[in-house]
């Protein structure tokens, strides 16, 4: 079997308990997809490509280099998708100061020199991103809580929609992208990450968490085994 993003973080005793237990049952996809874009919005990516330790000094939020490698892919897998007629849903943030609803953690001060420049960068925030960018038509939510179930009508869309099978992108694979996938579980929905097209600002967290979701509430696979699944549905 090809080594897995989590391999190299599995202790011995991991590995053992996984060697004597039953083989993962995979859910696989249902009848009618969606893809769900989470929080690829500027604070994650910021202005442009930098590893992390820099890209923190403008953007604290930021995921460096590994937000931007990961768009590459969000970018195939959104073509795929519309060239496939799967629905889009896109998730980001709502602010403080549009909303009046205070977010889920404390607020961190983007440094700037310049009130103006911190107040450029607290608008752009949850702006997503050209690479990720809806289309017009296509559903857009916000939310101000990790989950973006949570205090949003997502999960009366895709009961209005008929939709059975999310197929997840976006970040953090560790916070908001799990907080998705439990929630999107318990609403005994399919829930497949795309772990080509599933970023965080931590290496260890990333492999972990899709490892949990792997193990527990959905399934991990490779932007190729979705793509290929998403044209098979389009013949269909």
């Amino acid at each position: 079997m090809a080594q897995r993003v989590w391999d190299p973080f599995l202790t011995e005793q991991d590995r053992a308990h996984l060697a004597a237990t039953k083989p993962k049952v995979e859910r696989g996809f249902g009848v009618r997809p969606a893809v769900l874009s989470v929080d690829n919005y500027r604070a994650a990516i910021g202005d442009e490509p930098k590893p992390i330790l820099e890209a923190i000094k403008e953007w604290p939020s930021s995921t460096g280099l590994a937000g931007w490698k990961a768009l590459e892919r969000i970018s195939e897998l959104f073509a795929t998708a519309r060239a496939s007629n799967i629905p889009i849903i896109h998730i980001t943030g709502l602010s403080e100061a549009e909303s009046g609803i205070a977010g889920w953690r404390p607020s961190r001060k983007i440094p700037g020199n310049a009130r103006s420049v911190d107040d450029d960068k607290a608008r752009r925030r949850y702006e997503i991103v050209e690479q990720a960018a809806p289309l017009p038509g296509e559903v857009v939510l916000k939310k101000t809580a990790p989950s973006a179930f949570f205090g949003t009508p997502l999960a009366a869309y895709l009961i209005g929609q008929g939709i059975d099978t999310l197929i997840v992108c976006g970040e953090a694979m560790s916070g908001c992208i799990r907080a998705t996938v439990v929630d999107g579980c318990s609403h005994r929905l399919r829930m497949v990450v795309v772990e080509d097209c599933a970023y965080d600002r931590h290496e260890a967290t990333r492999a972990m968490n899709l490892f949990d979701i792997d193990q527990k509430y959905g399934d991990v696979v490779s932007l190729d085994e979705v793509s290929e699944w998403m044209r098979a549905y389009a013949k269909e």
